[in-house]
């Protein structure tokens, strides 16, 4: 999607949430804002993350089939996101899975995310179960700490020789690469998805990722960038580098003022996100983490302003 076709559909939607989400709503207007009188992103108002936490967001009534809940401990709110189509966001998070590394069908699929299957209403867990079913593997897909099964799934893969891709929350992954041998996941796709909590020490993306490399063997660790609060996700194919899909922009704020906003990079700043797949809900979130733009579009997230609970993070800094 060209740029000013983003615009002009997030335009769209933007007055349409306006009128017709009753949490935006409000929020606009206790803002002042006049939605005719938003002529392009950067004076959109991004809705704080948190009324995900607090608040019913939808843009009209209905009954959900899912609702997906952010990651926390037992003490935390959870914010929740409340999906009235989850194979809309099934089939739509494979297209943008298979634009950027093609086909599954023929692949295989496996996902050590013990936290997030321990937790429930995971919307990445609903994500890889559906990218496990695509690919037509008769094998099991989910891990828990099973390192060994995990390792010979691995291997009966490879001597198929099939694709293989690694879905991992990250203190997850640190233990399993103390236990692999040299050579035994080269050639493997392993995606960071962030999450240490608080089971080992935080660290930047340079070091972790230097960890993962050299322990498992391959050139570059990739990286998803989603959250409860989407339907769209972004990827890194390496070095941190994310790459907007076609329903996905991120425009940078102000860390003292949040109401400038730039869409140009080079900038940094509070990371705002337009996701136009969040129709039924709120597509212009102002969330909790840091981040670059770069000139092209492309983004890094260099951290987070407190302990939000999110996915997707490349940096999960202390």
């Amino acid at each position: 999607m060209q740029p000013a076709q983003f615009e002009a559909a997030a335009l769209a939607l933007f007055r349409f949430q306006a009128e017709h989400n009753p949490v935006y709503r409000a929020y606009l207007q206790h803002l002042n804002c006049v939605p005719d009188a938003v002529q392009n992103l950067t004076n959109i108002p991004f809705l704080p993350i948190e009324f995900f936490k607090t608040h019913r967001v939808v843009s009209h009534d209905f009954v959900p089939q899912a609702i997906f809940k952010s990651s926390g401990t037992t003490l935390q709110q959870r914010s929740q996101h409340l999906v009235s189509d989850t194979n809309f966001y099934c089939r739509h998070a494979q297209h943008l899975f298979e634009q950027v590394y093609g086909p599954l069908a023929g692949c295989t699929v496996l996902a050590l995310l013990p936290s997030y299957l321990e937790q429930g209403d995971s919307s990445l867990v609903m994500m890889v179960d559906y990218f496990i079913n695509a690919t037509g593997q008769q094998e099991p897909g989910f891990f828990l700490q099973n390192h060994q099964e995990l390792r010979d799934a691995v291997k009966k893969a490879k001597n198929q020789g099939r694709k293989i891709y690694l879905f991992g929350v990250t203190y997850a992954l640190l233990d399993l690469a103390e236990e692999v041998e040299p050579g035994e996941f080269y050639g493997l796709t392993i995606f960071e998805t962030g999450g240490m909590k608080g089971r080992r020490r935080e660290m930047i993306r340079e070091e972790l990722h230097q960890l993962l490399t050299q322990d498992f063997g391959v050139p570059h660790i990739h990286s998803e960038y989603g959250m409860t609060e989407l339907l769209s996700q972004a990827y890194s194919t390496g070095q941190g580098i994310f790459q907007p899909s076609q329903t996905l922009r991120v425009l940078v704020r102000d860390v003292n003022d949040p109401f400038t906003v730039s869409a140009l990079g080079p900038a940094s700043g509070g990371v705002n996100v337009i996701d136009l797949a969040n129709v039924d809900s709120c597509a212009f979130l102002e969330t909790k983490d840091l981040g670059k733009l770069h000139p092209d579009g492309s983004f890094e997230i260099l951290g987070r302003f407190d302990n939000s609970d999110i996915r997707g993070c490349n940096l999960l800094m202390g």
